[in-house]
């Protein structure tokens, strides 16, 4: 059944693609035909349009990976716009998010305005339902725009082009309300479950959730803590029992999804080019994308604290005593990898082949090969040999899971000053047991979080949403909305030494892997300089984040044709 939405989503993104005009250059345009929309068949094909994978860009794409933006990935000596203060109206992600989020709020007002026309083919229950379908899209482009532009271009309307270049910016807490109202009306409308057939459209849960997300993104702690709660409330999803294979491709619509989009390798919807991920031995690029050492740093230990701080951590076995997370998501070095044995290690340059059981050339350790991984580390988390069988996989695309839910409920309360014993084991508690794969209750087998102050709180719970969400496009939202990223995205990105300097100053000493424990400061963030200033690390490449970059540029030609649209300060 699954795979009969997706033949369907394709089709309808195949038939707009053809009849629509160039919303590119008019981004509020009409979006189809005014002969469409009058039976429930396109009716229902012009709303799995909008669950196109172009207009939830939040995953792993490769170089729109919003995780490239934030300080949990690098690439190997590369940084982009967003990390070295480049970010202008002319760049790529920025005309793309914008156009994108406008041709979809254009079909989803398509869409409304049309409904009419079926009042009398369809049942008023069905009606509603799809303008909830289409009124939830609305409001997750809307709440978008406003997240990265700020104040922006508004309309529910089908817009003209003379008007369409002539609307000026319409305040972001307007439309921020708009936001909520569509999301209520959705959540008003909208089933609480599809069955097992689908994940793709909306469901009540979703647009609480999402609801729940905005809102604390912009402050409004109640809203966030009541959306969430309602989410909760309606007992339909659950956390899946393991972290490790929850994001396996294997794992299809599990009941922690509330809110995201399938992939399918039959029908070429896939995360497109998985060797960026991939190490060399296991035909990829040698992690291209590969998790920072401050991201690998931030990971608490099996006593609940820092690394700095507590007495379980080794610097020379750095995967030893971490919270489960870290090993779900970061290669462990001497284990088991797609089918070999992953050691960068610059004096490993045999590794064993596990199908055959010969040695083989270790080419992910730059002893061999001077593109592995530069700091040593690769993603494990949602990989699996699957990926290298034609480097394309078909993972869920998840955009909200209730893991998430949870966290959002936790850090409202927590902003709120609504903190007890229960609030916690009802969120934070209760996603890092799962982590530990025991029940909430079972305090002596997890490093469970007590109550305490509200900036500790505060403190706990954003490193719990750091090591759950890791390589989940959840990290760049964060440092914005914390008002951190002027702090972490100015910071220089390391790695190892080159194979000669790093036998002398690390190996033969006896301080691989890491030559000292980085002080951890207050925001959970790893000071790495140390060892750099040391002389027994290596400067990859140099972050920049000017403040002005809070907020993203609205696209040059946009400014160009309407000269009523402001640009935003900075730029």
């Amino acid at each position: 059944m699954k795979n009969k939405i997706l033949i369907l989503l394709l089709m309808s993104g195949l038939f707009t693609a053809v009849s629509c005009t160039d919303l590119d250059l008019n981004p509020l345009s009409q979006g189809s035909s005014a002969n469409w929309y009058s039976n429930d068949s396109e009716i229902t094909m012009a709303l799995n349009d909008l669950y196109r994978l172009d207009f939830w860009p939040d995953d792993k794409i490769p170089y729109n990976d919003l995780d490239l933006w934030s300080d949990d990935i690098m690439s190997r000596a590369l940084t982009n716009s967003f990390t070295n203060g480049t970010l202008t109206g002319q760049d790529g992600n920025v005309n793309t998010w914008w156009a994108n989020s406008y041709k979809c709020i254009a079909r989803a007002n398509t869409i409304l305005i049309n409904l009419e026309k079926s009042k009398d083919k369809l049942p008023q229950a069905t009606l509603d339902k799809y303008a909830g379908d289409a009124r939830f899209v609305r409001a997750s482009m809307y709440a978008r725009l406003i997240t990265y532009y700020g104040d922006v271009i508004y309309s529910t309307n089908i817009l003209g082009l003379g008007e369409a270049f002539t609307k000026s910016k319409t305040d972001k807490k307007t439309i921020l309300k708009a936001v909520y109202d569509d999301y209520d009306y959705a959540a008003s409308v909208l089933p609480t479950s599809y069955g097992s057939a689908t994940n793709m459209h909306a469901t009540k849960g979703a647009a609480l959730a999402m609801k729940a997300r905005v809102a604390l993104f912009f402050g409004d702690w109640a809203i966030a803590r009541d959306a969430a709660k309602a989410c909760m409330d309606l007992n339909v999803y659950e956390l899946y029992a393991d972290y490790s294979t929850l994001f396996l491709s294997k794992t299809k619509n599990p009941k922690e999804l509330v809110f995201g989009i399938p992939r399918s390798t039959l029908l070429n919807v896939t995360i497109g080019d998985t060797k960026n991920y991939l190490t060399r031995l296991a035909g990829g690029w040698g992690a291209v994308i590969a998790p920072t050492w401050e991201l690998f740093c931030a990971y608490l230990c099996t006593d609940g604290l820092p690394i700095d701080e507590s007495p379980l951590f080794d610097p020379k076995n750095p995967f030893k005593n971490r919270d489960p997370r870290c090993n779900a998501t970061i290669v462990e070095f001497g284990t088991p990898w797609l089918g070999f044995i992953y050691q960068p290690h610059p004096d490993s340059l045999k590794t064993t082949n596990l199908k055959t059981g010969q040695r083989v050339t270790n080419n992910d350790t730059r002893g061999n090969a001077q593109y592995a991984s530069f700091n040593g580390l690769c993603f494990k988390k949602g990989i699996d040999e699957d990926w290298i069988d034609d480097f394309k996989a078909e993972n869920e695309m998840f955009i909200m899971r209730y893991a998430d839910v949870l966290l959002i409920y936790a850090e409202a309360k927590i902003e709120l000053n609504e903190i007890d014993q229960a609030m916690l084991d009802a969120s934070i508690n209760k996603v890092r047991a799962r982590a530990y794969k025991v029940a909430v209750t079972d305090k002596t087998k997890y490093p469970a979080v007590t109550v305490s102050t509200q900036a500790n709180a505060r403190k706990l719970v954003r490193i719990e949403r750091r090591m759950e969400f890791a390589d989940e496009a959840r990290r760049y939202e964060d440092i914005i909305r914390w008002k951190l990223a002027e702090k972490v995205l100015n910071k220089k990105i390391y790695g190892m030494l080159d194979p000669a300097d790093l036998r002398t100053k690390v190996i033969k000493p006896g301080l691989w892997f890491f030559p000292q424990t980085p002080d951890i400061d207050d925001d959970g963030v790893a000071n790495l300089d140390q060892m750099y200033d040391a002389g027994l690390i290596k400067l990859i490449a140099v972050r920049n984040f000017p403040t002005r970059q809070y907020l993203w540029p609205i696209p040059t030609k946009e400014i160009l044709i309407n000269s009523n649209l402001k640009q935003n300060d900075g730029y």
